[in-house]
């Protein structure tokens, strides 16, 4: 989703695992793609987006029916793979043939259970090649179990460790190369919101998450050099972001399910602008990805329960 112009470095992530901790696509394919993308997909509601090189395809997660399937630029669909206890796909990176992918439960899904719903937050991370689940991360179990969770969205830093935003408690969860997980921060005033929290997140390679609150229509910033602290970014304006992609320095912002912001810093994102917004033809997106030199933002018609099997992919403009 995300990391297209970080620098790829060898981490060892196990005795079995080696990742450079980039994303597959970043450059690829280096050939035109349509501007838009449309696809059929029964009752897919895709929540997340990414590409894999690998595959030479875009992959979108379902919220109803907990999977994760491939979109080719021609818009042909195809079920790429599941496990038993994936009950809602929401954002989603590919990284080094390996899918990693926040399971969680908003009570919208086909494996939705009441005692799921509300309190599942897990990170799966799929072999692209085998399409067998390698790893399951609770991420609730680090939080009190009173509190609800919902594992919104994910990303991946330069030694393999993940970033998960969470949506209904404030917190941001750490995920290690090793699969050790820890909260790496709590907020309790700038990451909540009485509607939804945490959404979007992305890595920079200076070294810190950019991270959006919805509720709050707020950006901050955690730098991971000095203490996790948490800054606001100043400057934008109400902004309820969703997915959060970086391209050329620039972020772009999924807001409001009908447009994407392109906004921009000179100074190291203490504050930006936005310079730019994209608002024609967009229904119910949710997140982007970097492609091709390009922004691919996918219409996911969130927010609709029922039958759909229209979607599509959308270029920024």
């Amino acid at each position: 989703m995300k990391l297209s112009f970080i620098p790829c470095s060898l981490a060892v992530l196990s005795a079995t695992w080696l990742i450079t901790a980039c994303e597959d696509h970043r450059a690829s394919p280096n050939a035109p793609f349509p501007e838009r993308i449309n696809f059929a997909a029964e009752r897919q509601y895709p929540e997340g987006i990414a590409y894999s090189s690998q595959l030479g395809k875009f992959l979108v997660t379902s919220i109803p029916q907990g999977k994760i399937g491939t979109v080719d630029t021609d818009g042909r669909y195809e079920d790429l793979l599941t496990d038993p206890g994936f009950i809602a796909g929401i954002g989603m990176k590919v990284a080094d043939g390996r899918v990693f992918v926040c399971n969680s439960d908003q009570g919208r899904s086909d494996r939705s259970t009441s005692a799921t719903t509300r309190q599942t937050a897990e990170l799966l991370v799929f072999n692209l090649t085998t399409r067998q689940l390698e790893r399951r991360t609770n991420l609730a179990a680090l939080i009190p179990a009173a509190d609800p969770n919902f594992a919104n969205d994910v990303t991946i830093a330069p030694d393999g460790t993940a970033y998960v935003t969470d949506s209904f408690s404030p917190v941001i969860y750490k995920v290690t190369a090793a699969g050790v997980a820890s909260v790496l921060v709590r907020d309790d005033v700038r990451f909540a919101s009485p509607t939804f929290g945490l959404n979007g997140i992305a890595y920079h390679p200076n070294g810190y998450l950019i991270v959006a609150n919805t509720g709050q229509g707020k950006l901050y910033k955690v730098d991971l050099q000095n203490g996790n602290a948490v800054s606001e970014i100043g400057g934008t304006g109400a902004l309820p972001g969703d997915g959060l992609t970086f391209l050329n320095n620039d972020l772009y912002v999924v807001t409001g399910g009908n447009r994407v912001a392109q906004v921009r810093s000179s100074d190291n994102w203490q504050t930006a602008s936005i310079i730019k917004y994209d608002a024609n033809g967009y229904t119910g997106a949710t997140t982007s990805v970097a492609v091709n030199n390009q922004i691919y933002t996918l219409n996911a018609r969130i927010g609709e329960v029922g039958n759909a099997r229209d979607f599509s992919i959308q270029r920024f403009r």
